[in-house]
């Protein structure tokens, strides 16, 4: 039977319930003292686009970035974001959820990205343009990954950065059969929905 709300947006409410169906609750991303709200803008986008369901804003020295809404289909829109302010605090809440932590860090003791099994529980950690990912939170992750580069550069924007490695998540998510089955209960889901409906 057709809840009330569905009899007025069945064609929305379709593509509600196709995307949520699809949110991944065990991949997520921590943007550490990211500056440029264009830089958190696009990571947010890539996000969405691989059905990242919460992100994690770490902001130790940084401000918070302050996010415009510019259409309903602002990716800020449909993804929850959590803010903290230390990095004990973030990792322990991630923790707490079976995260395994990966910091973005060049370095000899890094493993490839390609290297990472991306269909367990996986949070991605992105640095500030300019120093990176923090010490402390390079430190205290389960492991370093670097993206491979083949040129004179050693890497690259933090979004481009970012969109790669969600996309490789993905693929090993969809090789996997991951995007077929909810992550969520039909309760949660339905939840989920009314919450989008209303934003």
């Amino acid at each position: 039977m057709k809840r009330p709300f569905e009899t007025f947006f069945p064609r929305r409410i379709a593509r509600f319930r196709e995307v949520i169906a699809r949110r991944q609750r065990d991949l997520t991303v921590v943007i550490e003292n990211v500056h440029d709200p264009h830089n958190v803008s696009a990571v947010l986008r890539s996000a969405d686009g691989v059905g990242i369901h919460r992100l994690h804003l770490l902001y130790t020295i940084e401000s918070f970035p302050t996010l415009g809404k510019k259409s309903s289909s602002s990716a800020k829109k449909w993804i929850e974001i959590e803010h903290h302010r230390s990095v004990g605090e973030c990792y322990a809440a991630l923790r707490k959820e079976g995260f395994r932590i990966y910091a973005s860090h060049v370095s000899q003791s890094s493993i490839s990205l390609y290297d990472i099994d991306a269909t367990m529980p996986s949070a991605f950690v992105f640095g500030n343009e300019h120093r990176g990912v923090s010490d402390e939170a390079v430190a205290l992750a389960d492991e370093v990954f670097s993206i491979p580069m083949m040129g004179m550069v050693e890497s690259l924007n933090i979004s481009v950065a970012c969109a790669v490695t969600l996309y490789e998540a993905l693929r090993q998510r969809l090789r996997k059969g991951m995007y077929d089955i909810p992550g969520f209960s039909e309760e949660e889901m339905n939840s989920m929905l009314l919450d989008w409906l209303q934003r």
